[in-house]
């Protein structure tokens, strides 16, 4: 959050603050898939696997290249945290930061969740989305972002002083734990920032503080991934419910999630998973 400034400011201030912006990272020679291709095989999905994710909790599912997989609203509202990984390589895990720089900061159909470096790969694509109608709305919301990093611990003792054991980062720890057979603290470590699925967020204009505001998300409502490479998701039911209110609260009114793994009839027209990085690591050493 900025202060009031201390600085006067100068003559050219105006001219200075009108310079236009440039994007950081122009995307027009990244690689796109093929959403036709994808899109037409959604009316022959077989649903695999069904997962509840308990409501304050998380829950673990594998997804297998080139499987569909859908995070359905099916209680009441609410939000959810998402960690991806490679299914036999941990470390190859979601990369929000660098999703958020190619796609933006709220993600929607088409774009790509990417891995983390050295691997800087798509590990699933965003194939249809029940709640693309919402959009930007009049404070500067929108749904499923990559800005929010996930309630922890860590920070809810820092501002308050106590100890919370049910948030996002700690529901995640525990279920990869119980999947993997990992000790707690090792779980923990390979738990990273998340997809928000289905909250909505933004920054206020006045301070650039990062907010939430009810979720749009109804029974029924879905968002649905194409599965890039063999996939382990961990998905957190987020305490704060529909994060109207507050996230961390044993208050909110808390609903499960459910998980939908989809076998398709085929693979996608010309679709093969996609490769590693190119860069060849040297780092000019």
């Amino acid at each position: 959050m900025k202060p009031a400034p201390l600085t006067p400011a100068p003559a050219d201030a105006g001219q200075r603050r009108a310079v236009p912006p440039v994007i950081c990272y122009p995307t027009d020679t990244l690689p796109r898939p093929d959403l036709v291709a994808y899109r037409a095989l959604r009316g022959g999905l077989t649903v695999t696997e069904r997962i509840t994710v308990p409501a304050r909790d998380a829950a673990c599912w594998t997804v297998p290249a080139g499987h569909f997989f859908r995070i359905r609203c099916e209680d009441g509202p609410q939000v959810g945290d998402l960690n991806l990984f490679h299914a036999a390589n941990l470390n190859e895990r979601f990369y929000s930061g660098k999703t958020r720089a190619l796609n933006g900061t709220h993600l929607g159909v088409g774009d790509q969740m990417f891995s983390a470096f050295p691997y800087l790969r798509p590990m699933a694509t965003i194939t249809h989305d029940t709640l693309d109608w919402y959009g930007f709305d009049a404070f500067g919301g929108a749904v499923h972002d990559v800005i929010g990093t996930r309630c922890d611990p860590y920070t809810h003792a820092l501002l308050s002083g106590g100890q919370y054991h049910h948030c996002c980062h700690s529901n995640l720890t525990r279920a990869l734990a119980r999947h993997t057979g990992l000790p707690p603290e090792d779980a923990a470590r390979h738990v990273h920032d998340v997809l928000n699925v289905f909250m909505c967020t933004g920054f206020t204009r006045d301070t650039g503080q990062y907010f939430m505001k009810a979720s749009p998300v109804r029974p029924g409502d879905y968002l649905e991934f194409f599965a890039e490479i063999d996939l382990l998701g961990c998905l957190s039911a987020c305490p704060g419910g529909d994060c109207s209110a507050e996230h961390s609260s044993d208050a909110a009114t808390c609903h499960p999630l459910v998980v939908e793994v989809l076998r398709p009839e085929r693979a996608p027209e010309g679709w093969t998973p996609p490769a590693l990085s190119r860069y060849d690591g040297s780092h000019g050493l």
